[in-house]
């Protein structure tokens, strides 16, 4: 069978046009528009991130290349640099938020992004927070001063260890606190939430407590506490300590006036004693070391989006211009994950993504070309001749 759809095209099919429209009339973010559409001003904006094209002009020239396969992808003619400057300015980066959110609960749903992963017994949904910065030039990017002489904005992420894709992210200033974002997130009663110290606040955990959500969090050496109980520890374990505390400053009994646990972890690979502070006060401590343990998969979720995709140059200068060159790199990166769950084909997520670069105006079934990837591509129509010999 000749398939007659390129694998850019085949991608495009998962998001409706006829959900897409409804976005669009939502945000209204097609009013005033001549021409350039919404869809257009996508299209051009994954290519962007899918063909790793590092501003306007080679975006534009990019699609320009590819002139008689642009029909198949929805739009009839490649973007002017001025018409796809001006939609990123001016058109609400809300459009592609809400599209990452509604593709990313259909591909959850269907189960696109793979069974769900249980590395541990526990039924509890496993959360992992943390923050990363992305730096700006700060001549081109004035309103996103972050110190003298750079700028910056922060992107706060509560990521689902289950298909390690978010399921909270907010933009802020880069001089913002981490802890402030995190007081506005919403978890779900039971979860788990594994952070680093840069969310040590007694406010937020009493919060949490109350609501019936846990938290495992690295312990500052500043932290004055009070020993209530000395537990036992398992043998032949890399577990040196476990603790039932409480806060003993007056600000912290004040505060968090609750039962915590303080559990001393040793670190063979660093050769260092790592401290941890939880209010889960039935699970092992072995077990505690292992959720903080899978923290980690966040920073490996951050090093994959800035290696892989568009987000440390920019092909704007404008704070929504900015805002829906990230959102669209998420929707990308959305992409790429189905791709890697989907394919047979033991390969890295970088080779992926970067052999999918070369090959998104391929015409091949998508499935067959993840699992050869290499493989020679069937003859288009207008290839076959008749033998007459």
């Amino acid at each position: 069978m000749v398939q007659t759809a390129s694998l850019f095209n085949q991608l495009l099919h998962h998001f409706p046009r006829i959900e897409f429209g409804a976005l669009v009339k939502e945000t209204k973010a097609e009013r005033h528009a001549r021409g350039f559409t919404c869809w257009a001003q996508f299209v051009s904006m994954l290519f962007c991130h899918l063909a790793h094209a590092d501003s306007l002009r080679i975006i534009c020239n990019g699609l320009s290349c590819c002139l008689g396969k642009l029909k198949h992808l929805g739009i009839s003619e490649a973007p002017s640099k001025s018409g796809l400057a001006y939609a990123n300015q001016h058109r609400p980066a809300a459009l592609f938020q809400q599209l990452f959110w509604k593709a990313l609960e259909r591909f959850r749903s269907q189960s696109m992004l793979g069974p769900t992963q249980k590395p541990f017994r526990f039924k509890n949904k496993l959360l992992l927070l943390d923050s990363t910065t992305i730096s700006l030039c700060l001549s081109l990017f004035p309103w996103a001063e972050f110190k003298k002489v750079k700028g910056g904005v922060k992107a706060h992420v509560l990521l689902d260890h289950d298909d390690y894709m978010p399921q909270f992210i907010h933009f802020t200033a880069a001089s913002h606190p981490d802890v402030k974002a995190a007081h506005a997130l919403l978890v779900q009663r039971g979860s788990i939430v594994a952070m680093d110290r840069a969310y040590i606040d007694y406010d937020l955990w009493a919060k949490w407590i109350t609501r019936g959500v846990y938290f495992v969090t690295r312990l500052r050496r500043d932290l004055t506490i009070k020993v209530i109980e000395e537990r036992s520890v398992p043998k032949n374990r890399n577990i040196q300590r476990d603790q039932l505390i409480s806060l003993s400053s007056v600000q912290g009994q004040k505060e968090c006036p609750f039962p915590l646990r303080r559990i001393e972890v040793w670190n063979s690979e660093q050769q260092e004693t790592i401290v941890l502070l939880t209010n889960h006060l039935s699970f092992g401590a072995s077990t505690i070391a292992d959720i903080y343990r899978q923290r980690w998969q966040i920073e490996v979720f951050f090093k994959t989006l800035k290696q892989n995709l568009k987000i440390k140059t920019f092909v704007g200068t404008s704070e929504n211009a900015l805002l829906i060159q990230i959102w669209t790199a998420l929707i990308a990166m959305l992409l790429l994950r189905w791709l890697h769950f989907l394919s047979k084909r033991n390969w890295s997520f970088s080779n992926l993504a970067a052999l999918l670069r070369m090959n998104l105006f391929t015409y091949r079934d998508l499935k067959e070309w993840l699992d050869d990837p290499l493989g020679t591509p069937p003859l288009g129509p207008q290839q076959l001749q008749l033998d007459l010999r």
